[in-house]
C-alpha cells in the first residue's frame, strides 16, 4: 500500500521538467499509509481507495505551504479553506492527523532538487500572504507592542484563548466546563465523572476540610473553586478571562454557593490576601513564561500559611531539554505565549523558592482521553459551534484538540501534577502523614 515515494531516491527521474503538485509533495515526503493527495492542477498520489486524505484546492493555499513549511503553514491553508481533510470530521480529525505523525516521514531534499521545487511551484508562492484573521499576531509583534507575560499582554494572551464565547465551551467541555485534564476512575468512566474525580484529588491532595481556605490561581470557570465550597471550603478564583468569571459568578449565585466562593476578574498577582491553607494552580503555568517560575512560585509560597499545601497541575514536554517556546500553530492560533517545560525543570523551581516536594505524577493518558471527549462533544454539536463561533475558528478548535491528543498519546507531552508545602521556621510541615494520604 505505497503512498509517497521516496524523494530522494526518485529526484533523479524527474530532470528538469517541471513538477505536478503531487510529484513536489513526494520530494519532501516518503512513508506508508492508506493516504491519497490531490491538487487543484489535477495531480494525485497515493492509492485510489484511501479512506484519509488532503487535497490542496487553491493557489492560495501552495503560497501558505509553501512560505510556513510545517505545522504552521497547514494551519493556515486548512483554516482558510484552502486544503481539506477527507476521511475525518473537522471537529475530530485524528485518525488522519495520527497516521501522519505516524506513518509519513518528511526529509529535505538537495539543493538542486529544491531548485526545481521552486520553478515548478513559481516564484510567486513563495512570497507570503496575509494570515487568515484567526491568527494572533507573530511573536515578534508582540514583543515590540508589550512586554512578555506583563499583565496587559498576559491579558490579551488569555483574551485570545478563553474569551471565545461561553455557549462555545459549553458544548465542547460539557457541563462541568472545566478546561483541564480529567482524571478517568476506569476506563469506561464519562468526561464528567472523570471530572469530578480531578476535582475530588486535587481537594484531598490538598488535605481540604471544612473552614479551611483555598486560593484557586487561573480558576477558568469556576470549578475548582465551586467544588471546594460544596465541601464547605471557602475558596478565591481569580482569572483574567471577563467571560469566564461572568460564567463563575452565575455559577455561583444558581449553586448558592456565594457564602463560601468567589470568582475574580483578576491577575493574580494583584491578590492581596495571605495565609490560605492551600493553593491550586490547575493549568495556568504553562501561560506564565518559563523564566518567570521563580517570581510564580515565590508568590504562591507567599499566599500560604506554614503547613500550607501547594498544587500545581500543568502540561509539560517529555523531557527537561526541548525548548520552551510552542510550535507555529499553537502559538499563533491557540496559546499565544505559551511556553511548556519539563516535569523537572518545574519541581526545580518550586524546591527553589524554598517549597518541599511531597508527591508528583503524570496523567498524560488521562490527557488523551479528556481530548478524545471534547473532540466527540465538538463532533456533536458542530452545527451549532461553527453558527456560534465561525467554520474556521471552530476547524482550529477540532485541529487543536486532536492534534493535542496525538501528542498526549505519542509522549511528546505529559501532564504532571506536583504536590508541595510550605514549611515552617524549622522545617515542620504541619504534621503531614508520612505516606500519601489520598485515594487514587
Amino acid at each position: 500500500m505505497t503512498t509517497f515515494r521516496d524523494g530522494a531516491a526518485d529526484t533523479g527521474l524527474h530532470g528538469d521538467r517541471k513538477l505536478t503538485l503531487a510529484e513536489v509533495l513526494e520530494v519532501f515526503a516518503s512513508g506508508r499509509l492508506p493516504l491519497k493527495f490531490t491538487a487543484y492542477d489535477g495531480s494525485s498520489a497515493g492509492p485510489d481507495d484511501a479512506t484519509l486524505g488532503l487535497d490542496l484546492l487553491t493557489p492560495r493555499g501552495t503560497t501558505y505551504l509553501a512560505t510556513a513549511p510545517g505545522d504552521l503553514g497547514l494551519a493556515r491553508a486548512y483554516v482558510s479553506g484552502d486544503l481539506q481533510l477527507q476521511g475525518v470530521h473537522p471537529g475530530d480529525p485524528y485518525d488522519l492527523l495520527n497516521a501522519l505523525v505516524q506513518k509519513l516521514d518528511f526529509k529535505r531534499p538537495s539543493a538542486r532538487v529544491l531548485a526545481q521545487v521552486v520553478r515548478s511551484i513559481g516564484i510567486e508562492h513563495l512570497k507570503p500572504i496575509a494570515p487568515p484573521p484567526q491568527e494572533a499576531l507573530p511573536r515578534w509583534r508582540r514583543i515590540a507592542e508589550g512586554l512578555r507575560h506583563s499583565k496587559t499582554r498576559d491579558a490579551d494572551a488569555i483574551h485570545h484563548h478563553y474569551d471565545v464565547s461561553n455557549t462555545f465551551y459549553e458544548w465542547v467541555l460539557g457541563p462541568s466546563m472545566t478546561y483541564t485534564c480529567a482524571c478517568y476512575p476506569h476506563p469506561d468512566a464519562t468526561l464528567e465523572e472523570a471530572q469530578e474525580n480531578k476535582y475530588r484529588l486535587v481537594f484531598e491532595k490538598l488535605r481540604l476540610k471544612p473552614g479551611d481556605r483555598l486560593l484557586d490561581v487561573g480558576c477558568g470557570w469556576g470549578g475548582m473553586v465551586r467544588y471546594a465550597a460544596r465541601h464547605g471550603v471557602k475558596a478565591i478564583g481569580v482569572t483574567l478571562s471577563r467571560e469566564q468569571a461572568q460564567w463563575a459568578r452565575a455559577a455561583i449565585e444558581r449553586d448558592g454557593l456565594g457564602d463560601l466562593a468567589e470568582v475574580r476578574h483578576s491577575d493574580y498577582r494583584d491578590v492581596r490576601e495571605s495565609q490560605f491553607d492551600a493553593v491550586s494552580s490547575l493549568g495556568l503555568t504553562e501561560h506564565i513564561g518559563v523564566a518567570n517560575y521563580p517570581s510564580y512560585f515565590r508568590f504562591l509560597k507567599s499566599k500560604l500559611r506554614p503547613g500550607g499545601l501547594l498544587l500545581n497541575h500543568c502540561i509539560t514536554r517529555h523531557n527537561n531539554r526541548t525548548g520552551p517556546a510552542a510550535g507555529g500553530f499553537i502559538d499563533r492560533y491557540v496559546f499565544p505565549d505559551g511556553e511548556l517545560t519539563g516535569s523537572g525543570r518545574i519541581i526545580t523551581e518550586i524546591q527553589d523558592v524554598g517549597l518541599e516536594v511531597m508527591h508528583e505524577e503524570n496523567l498524560r493518558r488521562h490527557y488523551a482521553l479528556t481530548l478524545r471527549d471534547w473532540c466527540r462533544n465538538l463532533v456533536q454539536h458542530w452545527d451549532e459551534a461553527v453558527a456560534e463561533v465561525g467554520l474556521p475558528t471552530a476547524k482550529v478548535w477540532g485541529l487543536y484538540m486532536a492534534a493535542s491528543r496525538v501528542g498526549f498519546e505519542q509522549n511528546s507531552i505529559q501532564l504532571h501534577q506536583v504536590l508541595a508545602v510550605k514549611l515552617d521556621e524549622r522545617g515542620g510541615d504541619g504534621g503531614l502523614p508520612l505516606r500519601p494520604w489520598w485515594t487514587a
